[in-house]
């Protein structure tokens, strides 16, 4: 939809075409002879003034339009003043004048709705996918979303943080689908994961919580045949402040990323679980990983609509190839190199919903940084004694993670 210029400069100045488009058309009109009329030329005026005007302004330069050809009709007709084809032209131009200014009236009436839409999706994605803070302990954070379907702020995929007394627990994932359809779902797991990241003493346990929450809340009462329709992929880790390996559970999401001195590796796990919502078909018993990172890299976590964005010729986004000696260590400046580079790469539009990024960085430990927990700014504090997990699962060892470049 054309957007009007703001400001009285630029609007008074395209203002001046219609206007200087009716005199010379006039001009020219009255100097032509007797059988040539250019008198339909003038409706072109109005016609064009909906991309920079208003209702208004669309009334006015009709109105000129009409005085214009009225003034011709009566130069090139002294005797009769105006004749039947000039009569004809008039009440055409006033016809096409009232539907514009109609046209006008109603697409301004749209894209207020728009916007009053706009706001209320930008409040629920506050509510839904808060921004990550920018400190956590002794990381530095980053993270921005990128929705699928035209005019969205929010979709499928999601991403939080909750500090705890010994680090901070983060989740990247994405629900299966794309859009506002599944806005629900992303919520929902986002609500499980801030209620339960600082109750829960084990990450293997945080995971089987998550599980069982997807599992119960995506299926109505008495259902059972949508077992297995509705899942998150997700990646679930536990960053401690102290120096000291990520401690992580992949459930079929894509694996992050660590860049050390510009040189990305691909941290692929060695047990990876099945993805959320699915727990009660496979049954699977969640096996803890670990990776070093230390102070200085970045970790870099996403979505698959990220790796999965084509190009022109349908070649998928290279993500690792492209990352490959990028110099930025703010995770703010990385994110926004990485948006800017996603976009260009698909060509200004995403078939998916993209997490383009959720870049961390370590800063200093935890003896440098102090003791403190934060508090406010939607981080939850931890409990000094977590609540005895529930179940006969058991904690699994963490095993160590070979880095695949």
């Amino acid at each position: 939809m054309p957007q009007r210029p703001e400001g009285p400069g630029p609007r008074w100045g395209l203002i001046a075409i219609p206007v200087l488009w009716i005199v010379a058309v006039s001009v020219v009109d009255v100097l032509a002879p007797p059988d040539i009329h250019l008198g339909p030329l003038l409706v072109a005026a109005p016609a064009i003034t909906p991309s920079f005007g208003g209702p208004r302004t669309v009334g006015v330069v009709a109105a000129l339009a009409v005085a214009a050809q009225t003034f011709i009709g009566v130069i090139r007709d002294p005797d009769d003043l105006l004749s039947a084809n000039h009569e004809a032209q008039i009440i055409a131009l006033m016809l096409v004048g009232v539907s514009l200014v109609v046209f006008c009236v109603v697409r301004e009436r749209r894209a207020k709705e728009l916007s009053q839409v706009r706001h209320v999706s930008e409040a629920a994605q506050r509510v839904v996918l808060p921004p990550l803070p920018g400190k956590l302990g002794p990381l530095r954070a980053s993270a921005r979303y990128l929705a699928a379907e035209a005019e969205a702020r929010i979709g499928g995929d999601l991403y939080a943080a909750a500090r705890t007394a010994s680090g901070t627990r983060l989740i990247v994932g994405d629900v299966r689908g794309k859009g506002l359809t599944a806005v629900s779902d992303a919520a929902l797991l986002l609500g499980a994961f801030r209620a339960a990241a600082h109750r829960e003493a084990g990450l293997d346990e945080l995971v089987a919580y998550l599980d069982r929450s997807v599992c119960w809340d995506l299926m109505e009462p008495g259902e059972t045949g949508r077992l297995g329709e509705t899942f998150i992929t997700a990646t679930i880790m536990d960053i401690p402040d102290q120096n000291g390996p990520v401690r992580m559970i992949s459930c079929g999401h894509p694996p992050p990323i660590v860049l050390r001195d510009g040189r990305p590796t691909t941290m692929h796990v060695e047990h990876p679980a099945p993805p959320l919502g699915l727990g009660d078909l496979a049954l699977p018993r969640y096996e803890v990983d670990s990776f070093p990172f230390e102070p200085g890299d970045l970790l870099l976590l996403y979505t698959d609509g990220v790796t999965e964005a084509r190009d022109a010729t349908g070649a998928f986004y290279p993500l690792t190839d492209r990352v490959t000696g990028w110099s930025e260590r703010d995770p703010d400046a990385f994110l926004h190199r990485l948006r800017s580079d996603l976009l260009h790469y698909v060509g200004g539009q995403l078939n998916d919903d993209a997490a383009p990024g959720c870049p961390l960085r370590r800063t200093r430990t935890a003896a440098q940084a102090g003791t403190r927990t934060a508090r406010g700014r939607g981080i939850t504090p931890a409990r000094t004694s977590p609540r005895q997990p529930a179940g006969p699962r058991r904690r699994a060892p963490a095993r160590c993670l070979r880095p695949r470049p």
